[in-house]
């Protein structure tokens, strides 16, 4: 593993109970960075946030199981965290749900609705709060995981697509916004992996994903780690507003 230093930087990581988050959560804590954890699982994100202590007692890590769809929820918690560890240096907005699958005009409404609330508003939500914090501190690193169906548009997914694609978009007007403000905004877009989240999906949709990735295998989730390590740490100094792709040789474009 190549050493990333993001010694003394504050990380919050949402979604980081299980797969991508906390891979991102335990390769951050290797870097040298403290952690806050948040997801919805309460029971799940105790046992991840026990085992990360256990793993590495030199850091502070802690979690918090709310809402990101919750505006004041998210916006005490951001508050909470630079209050206890002194600072908010590193967002990823990791926290997403695929909404199951169907044709368009088959989807309920409420089920299109929360897939955007979750995968698009929530990462607004916890930018609009952490951006005050890194704005004082003149340095600031946000790492939006979209998807490569945020480019492309997977059938028989197009609230989860249109939600990631807006992801993109935010990423991209954010990024611009905070150029010249030593806090850099980025994107990636993975392709999939096979974590928990395969259980909301139908296996035709999976095999669907798998026949679209020229290396013929899913992702792992600690190579989007290391990419998110990357994006986090001063070593990324000049790309902002950009989307890295990281789909197996998916992605044309």
């Amino acid at each position: 593993m190549n050493q990333i230093d993001l010694a003394s930087r504050v990380a919050v990581v949402t979604g980081a109970a299980r797969g991508i988050g906390y891979a991102v959560a335990q390769r951050f804590l290797q870097s040298g960075a403290d952690v806050a954890l948040w997801d919805m699982d309460a029971e799940r994100l105790a046992g991840s946030c026990a085992a990360l202590k256990a793993a590495h007692p030199e850091r502070r890590v802690e979690a918090l199981a709310l809402d990101l769809s919750d505006d004041a929820a998210v916006d005490a918690a951001m508050a909470g965290v630079a209050s206890r560890m002194g600072r908010v240096n590193i967002l990823v907005n990791n926290a997403g749900i695929t909404g199951g699958n169907g044709p368009t005009w088959e989807l309920d409404p409420k089920v299109w609705r929360r897939v955007v609330e979750v995968n698009l508003i929530a990462p607004y939500l916890t930018c609009r709060a952490a951006v005050p914090y890194m704005l004082s501190a003149g340095w600031g690193r946000i790492v939006n995981i979209a998807s490569v169906a945020g480019k492309e548009g997977n059938p028989n997914a197009s609230h989860y697509s249109a939600s990631k694609a807006g992801l993109i978009g935010l990423t991209k007007s954010l990024g611009k916004e905070l150029a010249t403000r030593n806090i850099l905004v980025n994107a990636i877009t993975p392709a999939a992996a096979k974590t928990e989240i395969f259980d909301q999906m139908k296996q035709e949709h999976i095999d669907y994903m798998l026949g679209k990735i020229p290396m013929a295998r899913f992702l792992q989730v600690d190579e989007v780690a290391a990419m998110v390590a990357w994006l986090s740490s001063q070593d990324c100094s000049f790309t902002t507003g950009s989307v890295f792709d990281i789909s197996g040789g998916r992605a044309t474009y």
